[in-house]
């Protein structure tokens, strides 16, 4: 058994492809439409580029109910929705602030660990980690 996909609600699909892709440096993988109000919800995945046959990430339209409520108590609590492996969290700190993104953690080092937590403009934290 291995993680095949896992997905963040978002509130935009277009603005989540947007910053993925440009901002974070994934690729897109999948763009299916599924129809949805006005026909624009898709299946729409991003990979990393350096595992693109790895573990997708699924750009999930945020209209359920109860997804509002959910991502809410989580950013209200600094929970992030997600956890993304980097080489260096200090580096990609610097490269994400310097183009605009807004952390809500700067790095911080425990033990092996360091993390940092950035808001994704589709209404998720997101950390991103690395244990050496």
């Amino acid at each position: 058994m291995r993680i095949h996909i896992n997905s963040v609600f978002v509130d935009s699909q277009v603005k989540a492809l947007d910053f993925y892709t440009n901002v974070l440096g994934f690729e897109k993988k999948h763009d299916v439409p599924l129809g949805g109000p006005e026909g624009e919800n898709r299946w729409l995945t991003v990979v990393s580029p350096e595992d693109p046959e790895g573990a997708e990430l699924l750009l999930e339209p945020s209209g359920h109910p109860a997804v509002g409520p959910y991502r809410t108590a989580l950013v209200n609590d600094g929970i992030p929705a997600t956890q993304f492996a980097v080489d260096d969290v200090q580096a990609e700190y610097e490269r994400l602030r310097d183009l605009g993104v807004t952390f809500t953690q700067e790095p911080l080092t425990m033990g092996p660990v360091t993390t940092a937590v950035l808001d994704d403009t589709c209404g998720n934290l997101i950390q991103i980690v690395h244990a050496g």
